[in-house]
């Protein structure tokens, strides 16, 4: 088979650490979720994946996607018939692994990463790839007109490499388009935020985040009406997900809670509605 060669942009090439993440918890044998698709993959893609080996960080971003699953998980169960977006889908599997058989499922992201994607999936009836930027609006016009909700966004590892001007307008457009809607994401805090230079997996990639959040309570501000449904940092998920949990998993969170790290403090998982 030949090997995808990846044709992609600065931050959109952060996209293959999730995944090769994946890839390697699904090697384990007692995992935080099984991905055989992802394996598939990272052995389909021309790259070096290798610099990523071993580094603690990928542990962080399986434990994102494990509570992000979890609340689109949730969310399906309550609304079986609902829509997901997926706000900078990567080559994510969120789909496979949560599919119930009944819901509208749209894969967004910018032209390069549908390109690459494409290689690997394909639009069916109920799922929809989008090429378009995040924050155009056609995308979500689009969205909006083919159905009728309720909807559940999901931006993880999107929107804090936007500026901050960028996600006050994709805050408002999706308020707009989608309100009432939920809105699965991820922030960066200061403790995170300046010590990118050191984190282990954005120092062997080229992309850096750009927006600081120190304080989720500041997007009333920006949209009045906000709601922060839930926000986590990886020391504090929630006690039912954490219980189920590997107990190897279990042990490492509770070590990394006592020493309270900047980078670990400063990174938070979020659920929110939009008014």
């Amino acid at each position: 088979m030949d090997r995808k060669q990846p044709q992609l942009g600065t931050v959109q090439e952060t996209l293959l650490i999730p995944l090769y993440a994946r890839a390697m918890e699904n090697r384990k044998e007692f995992p935080l979720l099984r991905d055989v698709r992802a394996e598939e993959i990272v052995a389909g893609i021309d790259y070096d994946f290798a610099r990523f080996d071993g580094l603690p960080s990928l542990t962080g971003a399986m434990l994102r996607t494990v509570l992000f699953d979890r609340w689109v998980a949730d969310f399906l169960a309550a609304h079986p018939d609902a829509t997901v977006v997926e706000i900078g889908t990567g080559l994510n599997t969120r789909y496979e692994r949560l599919d119930n058989g009944r819901v509208r499922w749209f894969d967004l992201d910018l032209p390069d990463v549908i390109d690459l994607r494409r290689a690997f999936f394909a639009d069916t009836p109920r799922r929809t790839m989008v090429a378009a930027s995040v924050t155009d609006e056609a995308w979500a016009a689009e969205v909006a007109s083919r159905t009728d909700g309720p909807y559940l966004l999901v931006a993880e590892a999107v929107l804090p490499y936007l500026y901050e001007s960028d996600v006050r307008r994709v805050v408002d457009l999706l308020s707009d388009r989608f309100p009432g809607s939920l809105l699965a994401l991820d922030t960066a805090g200061p403790g995170f935020f300046d010590t990118q230079e050191e984190h282990d997996a954005l120092s062997k990639v080229a992309a850096r985040m750009h927006w600081c959040c120190p304080d989720l309570a500041g997007l009333d501000a920006w949209r009045p009406g906000v709601h922060v449904l839930a926000s986590h940092t990886l020391t504090s998920l929630p006690h039912p997900l954490v219980d189920e949990l590997p107990a190897p998993y279990q042990e490492r969170l509770s070590v990394l809670a006592a020493q309270r790290l900047p980078q670990a403090e400063g990174y938070r998982l979020n659920l929110l509605r939009l008014p």
